[in-house]
């Protein structure tokens, strides 16, 4: 059996997991980082939306950008969150989620997805003229936020 070194004294090397049963395998042990983070919150804000309101987001592009592209002469105080952008010749409509300006607004992984997901059903409620009511169903969570 190979003897397993700590060659320069950083501790033990290997999974230190137990076996997941179903997999026969150790359980990797990270966390997703910030950018696969937030596209699992897009991604599941969207799945929650068509679960719920089925042809939501039919003809809409969702995308993230990291931050706004602003103008020069822009003069507001907030720095906007996301913008949704009406269809127009050869171009469907289209939500944009800026990933900075939310993740700087959230203390918290479970508050970045609950905003994410509001973003997503105020955006879609502007675009397709759905209420919001319509978009998010029974959600008790939504009037906490």
């Amino acid at each position: 059996m190979p003897r397993r070194r700590d060659r320069h004294g950083r501790g033990i090397r290997g999974p230190l997991a137990a076996p997941n049963p179903l997999l026969g395998r150790p359980v990797p042990l990270f966390r997703p980082g910030r950018v696969d983070f937030f596209n699992d919150c897009v991604t599941s804000a969207m799945a929650d939306i068509a679960s719920i309101a089925p042809g939501a987001l039919n003809g809409i592009v969702v995308g993230v950008e990291d931050v706004p592209q602003l103008n020069l002469t822009w003069s507001g105080d907030r720095v906007p969150l996301s913008a949704a952008l009406e269809p127009s010749r050869g171009r469907r409509a289209q939500i944009v989620i800026y990933q900075r300006p939310l993740e700087h607004r959230a203390s918290s992984r479970g508050e970045l997805r609950r905003l994410v997901h509001r973003t997503i059903v105020e955006q879609l409620s502007t675009l397709t003229g759905r209420s919001i009511d319509e978009l998010v169903g029974e959600d008790p969570d939504w009037d906490d936020f």
